[in-house]
């Protein structure tokens, strides 16, 4: 099968495309045939490492992709050769990622994909999705799940509305009944978090920006979907409702944050970190099991006209697709792997 790997850290340059043999499902494994893989920033931050050894002697990189089980282990049961699904965590602690024709993954971290959906929409999940998933449940007052009505009466404000997590966000806020706020950078960015579903669109920088916040919120926001915590601390801290939450899922704008002290405990302030490779499998399975929903019942739709716009590379251009993504690409980069039939 056609791979593609590196044996050391560092820049695009060290991918490669290599040819390597058809790897064997082990016990509670699957092997599914890649359609579609799904580059994030974690994709490309892990294959730099800067001045860390790598975990395995070879690396085939991206964690998001979707296909068609090709077989299975010892002991699975929940899928079967034929299936379509998407994946999720496919190189978190493995050296076999999506960037390849096949990946052997444990078979928890593929999902069935509903009837209906493309493999472009399934390999756009993943990463994204259940980051997002997660920022929304973690209310002290929950939910810890989401469904249709479960977010109904709660206004959510989605800070960088266009990126990738953003547009989930708007996504699954808006299919759980929420009123959805999101805050983007250009009228071209504005458009897209409209596309997603937002039902207000505010843009930064600007000195009305908690004004026009707190005109749509009166009360406070109760979720926030933080991308900078480092430039937007004290602006949330003035827009949360009492008991809000703010879930920061990224360090864009500064590696450190500093809030103001009295406003964040006199409104009961919960910052909560998001990282989805340390954030446990309960954590992952309600993830995984909401947005496979979501996606049923055709909430997460992509594609511009849909506010995520997709760019496009063949297999033996993942280090373009990786710079993409790097260069801070809109929308979702995706690689073509394998004929969807």
């Amino acid at each position: 099968m056609k791979a593609i790997t590196y044996t050391q850290p560092g820049d695009s340059s060290v991918l490669s495309l290599v040819e390597r043999p058809l790897p064997e499902p082990g016990p509670g494994e699957v092997r599914v045939r890649i359609t579609v893989s799904g580059v994030n920033p974690t994709d490309w931050k892990a294959r730099e490492s800067a001045g860390r050894p790598l975990p395995f002697d070879e690396i085939t990189p991206n964690q998001d992709g979707a296909g068609i089980v090709d077989a299975v282990g010892p002991g699975v049961s929940t899928l079967s050769a034929g299936q379509r699904v998407w994946v999720y965590l496919a190189a978190h602690q493995r050296p076999t990622g999506t960037a390849a024709e096949y990946a052997v993954l444990p078979a928890e971290r593929a999902v069935p994909l509903a009837d209906g959906a493309s493999f472009e929409l399934g390999a756009s999940l993943g990463v994204p999705a259940m980051t997002a998933h997660r920022a929304l449940t973690v209310h002290e007052d929950g939910p810890s799940r989401l469904a249709p009505g479960a977010l109904t009466g709660r206004t959510v404000l989605v800070q960088g509305g266009a990126g990738a997590v953003g547009h989930a966000a708007i996504q699954l806020a808006a299919w759980a009944g929420a009123k959805v706020i999101a805050t983007v950078s250009n009228d071209e960015k504005a458009k897209l978090a409209r596309a997603a579903g937002a039902h207000h669109v505010l843009q930064y920088p600007s000195a009305s920006l908690a004004d026009g916040i707190r005109e749509i919120a009166p009360d406070g926001v109760e979720h926030i979907v933080e991308v900078a915590i480092a430039d937007n601390a004290a602006l949330d801290v003035e827009v949360v409702a009492n008991h809000g939450t703010i879930g920061y899922y990224a360090d864009n704008g500064g590696d450190t944050f500093a809030a103001p002290v009295r406003p964040s405990f006199a409104k009961n302030v919960r910052w909560q970190g998001l990282l989805l490779y340390t954030v446990g499998e309960r954590a992952l399975a309600a993830a995984a099991e909401d947005v496979a929903a979501a996606v049923a019942d055709g909430a997460l739709p992509v594609g511009e006209a849909h506010g995520l716009p997709l760019t496009w590379f063949d297999l033996s251009d993942t280090a373009a697709a990786h710079d993409a993504v790097a260069g801070g690409a809109t929308g979702k980069v995706l690689i073509r792997v394998t004929d969807a039939e």
